[in-house]
């Protein structure tokens, strides 16, 4: 596994570094299989150390994670334990996504961009579109609706978009207020 582990506006020690890749190491070979990179980041933010970490699977799957603590090491071992949480939370369906694919998890380029907030002071009649602040790529994988809810909750993100298997449509699942997922699949409602 390649491990890339970074401060960002702080150095990172050689025994942090060790700690890092002998902790998630094991973490990994218990609940993953088969990791390809692991990318953990360190930064500050007030009083306290933020440790970020993400890690992709050979399946094209992608488990992360952040905690924050006072302490630079304390920060990573919570991290750690988040990911070690998700991933044991999930290590039947890990393993029975191994061995359902033959080939890893395809994955499509796609462009994604961040836009200016709403500015104050915008006249009525101004033109509406968005100002975009940053342009980059982003990777929209090709995957079942179990295993996209599965990479959303692995990725602890809000919104998954993914591209269907079924359909090879482009889908949506988010996390709803009421605690359930929803599904938008745009290909069923053009076709019913």
């Amino acid at each position: 596994m390649r491990y890339q582990i970074t401060g960002m506006h702080i150095d990172i020690g050689d025994a942090l570094r060790s700690h890092v890749q002998t902790e998630l190491g094991q973490t990994m070979e218990k609940y993953a299989g088969r990791p390809t990179d692991a990318q953990v980041v360190f930064s500050k933010a007030a009083h306290e150390y933020v440790c970020e970490a993400t890690v992709h699977l050979s399946t094209g799957l992608t488990a992360q994670a952040k905690a924050k603590d006072p302490e630079i090491y304390a920060a990573f071992d919570a991290c750690s334990e988040k990911m070690e949480k998700q991933l044991r939370r999930y290590k039947r369906r890990l393993k029975n996504h191994q061995k359902a694919r033959d080939q890893p998890v395809a994955v499509s380029g796609g462009a994604a961009y961040i836009l200016a907030a709403d500015e104050e002071g915008v006249e009525e009649g101004d033109d509406l579109q968005p100002v975009i602040v940053a342009e980059m790529e982003t990777r929209i994988p090709t995957l079942s609706v179990g295993e996209a809810v599965m990479q959303m909750e692995l990725a602890g993100a809000p919104v998954l978009v993914f591209r269907n298997e079924k359909g090879d449509g482009v889908n949506v699942v988010y996390r709803r207020e009421d605690g359930n997922v929803g599904w938008i699949d745009p290909a069923a409602a053009a076709g019913g």
